[in-house]
């Protein structure tokens, strides 16, 4: 399935970038929500894996493994979304103080 291919991919660039922005933030709520994103994408990432095991081999091995990968990288992904949306009103807050000691 190289449509698959194509979005674990994407979701692999995803989290590393988001992992890069959140090592260069100084914003410790900025950091969280970073990481928030990140999580659902390296969740996403590891769903997805599971998912195009599926369709690449066909062994009851296969199967468990890839219901334990989506199970976890759906709960991570999950997880990360909750973490995200948490921390949303936070930062915006945080981004007005930080720019008004800038200025």
């Amino acid at each position: 399935m190289p449509f698959l291919v194509f979005l674990i991919i994407l979701s692999a660039s995803f989290y590393i970038y988001y992992k890069i922005k959140y090592f260069r933030s100084k914003r410790p709520l900025e950091r969280k929500l970073l990481s928030g994103k990140s999580s659902m994408a390296l969740g996403l990432f590891v769903a997805l894996f599971g998912l195009n095991q599926l369709f690449l081999f066909s062994t009851t091995t296969t199967y468990v493994v890839a219901a334990v990968f989506i199970l976890l990288g759906c709960a991570s992904a999950w997880v990360g979304f909750k973490s995200f949306r948490h921390h949303i009103p936070y930062v915006k807050e945080e981004a007005k103080h930080f720019d008004g000691q800038t200025r």
